[in-house]
């Protein structure tokens, strides 16, 4: 059963991501003076006394605004506080009361059946709770004073939300597979998300850089859990001037490490560009399990010729991610995005998958006789001992006479042998050499 969730409102810096950093107790959200940073929906777990739930964190809310992200930020808002238990409206105690708070709380009377909750932020001191009074005005009965930045009030909030919560959800480990969808800005990352969600789950636009944050979605895909995460759009390092956007890059290469699978999205209009294969090395560099995905096929010549061309080019130019698979879909369209469920459940099988020692050292034994690695100096090389040392990735420590004498080739002939009996389909694999213990 899923974690009843509770959703933070307000305009635009109020503090609502630094109260989600404090209830999370990490930042989790990006944190910026500057309005608008939070364009998307953040969700993460959070235990409190005993009981979980999972907070949303959300863009400023500007009602009135009639077109543009502002009006794709509202939408977000309004079916964020629908699917929720309780709803936090975060004002600024210091500011005081705006005509743009009172219309907010118009639109939570009017939209939510939720439970509200008005914490005036900012009250850093004891004697500022007076502060907070102002906001009876607006008509709700439920006042939380806080400081986000300072933790005061944070408590008392957390006990309010706790009181809200139905019935008891355990919070036990997930063990639901997480995606990242990684690629360069606007070759359709969010259209995938949302292509993949079924929903108009974050918002897409045209204009480069509206995804800031890595997004995690928690859903259930023909009864197996997945956590799904958007991210920034990663462009060359001397491309990145500005502190937000390398706060984002950041989050898209956090967002990698901690992913089970990683989507590298590529335009198949465009072909693969150095970005491109910049991206997929550094998600094999982390060990995430890969997946190629050609997307806007729907603009491509119909055909296997234009399919196979473009394979061609993708493992020239992605050679060192050729374990991965390659799927052509079109986000915009839907067409055969279905399709990736069934091959991310194999990578994150495949990542997590272990050898039996006895059938390792079969195998490598096998493969050593078959072809002999050549000679180091005058000595030949020896292969002692094989087992697995960990998976996700598969890590196997083979113990050798002298690793020195193990070239490059003959590693990747010892993987490619891995991989023909063991599929290992879209996972890196590491061999770690030593040499014989004593």
């Amino acid at each position: 059963m899923s974690l009843p969730i509770v959703t933070i409102v307000g305009r635009p810096n109020v503090g609502k991501s630094t109260l989600f950093n404090r209830l999370v107790g990490g930042r989790r959200a990006i944190v910026h003076d500057q309005p608008g940073v939070t364009r998307d929906r953040l969700y993460a777990t959070v235990e409190w006394k005993g009981r979980a739930f999972t907070l949303g964190d959300t863009g400023g809310l500007e009602p009135g605004v009639g077109t543009g992200l502002a009006t794709q930020v509202l939408a977000q808002v309004r079916q964020a506080v629908q699917e929720s238990v309780l709803v936090i409206f975060v004002v600024d105690a210091r500011e005081g009361l705006t005509p743009l708070d009172e219309e907010i709380a118009r639109l939570l009377r009017h939209d939510v059946r939720a439970r509200i909750v008005v914490a005036p932020n900012k009250v850093d001191r004891p004697t500022h709770e007076v502060l907070a009074s102002e906001f009876f005005r607006i008509g709700f009965a439920e006042i939380c004073p806080v400081s986000a930045e300072h933790g005061l009030g944070v408590a008392e909030l957390c006990d309010v939300i706790v009181e809200a919560l139905p019935v008891a959800e355990s919070a036990s480990e997930s063990k639901a597979i997480r995606v990242t969808v990684v690629g360069r800005p606007n070759v359709g990352k969010s259209s995938l998300v949302n292509a993949l969600l079924g929903q108009e789950r974050v918002i897409v636009s045209e204009q480069a850089g509206t995804t800031r944050d890595a997004i995690d979605t928690p859903f259930t895909y023909n009864d197996t859990a997945y956590i799904l995460i958007d991210t920034a759009g990663l462009r060359s390092r001397s491309k990145v001037q500005q502190p937000l956007e390398r706060f984002s890059v950041v989050r898209a290469l956090k967002a990698i490490e901690r992913s089970d699978v990683a989507l590298i999205l590529v335009d198949a209009k465009d072909g693969i560009t150095d970005q491109d294969a910049k991206i997929a090395a550094y998600v094999q560099d982390v060990g995430s399990g890969a997946i190629v995905v050609a997307n806007k096929w729907d603009l491509m010549p119909s055909g296997a010729d234009a399919r196979q061309q473009s394979t061609l080019q993708i493992r020239d130019r992605l050679r060192h991610v050729d374990y991965a698979p390659i799927a052509f879909v079109s986000a915009l369209t839907g067409s055969d995005v279905p399709t990736l469920f069934p091959l991310v459940q194999s990578v994150a099988q495949a990542r997590a998958h272990r050898v039996p020692t006895p059938h390792l050292n079969e195998l490598i034994g096998e493969a050593v006789q078959k072809y002999p690695p050549p000679a180091h100096g005058k000595r030949p090389v020896r292969f002692h001992y094989a087992t697995q040392a960990a998976a996700l990735p598969p890590t196997f420590l083979l113990f050798v006479s002298d690793p020195r004498g193990v070239r490059v080739a003959y590693r990747r002939y010892l993987v490619n042998q891995l991989r023909a009996a063991y599929g290992f389909v879209g996972t890196p694999i590491r061999l770690v050499l030593k040499g014989k213990r004593a």
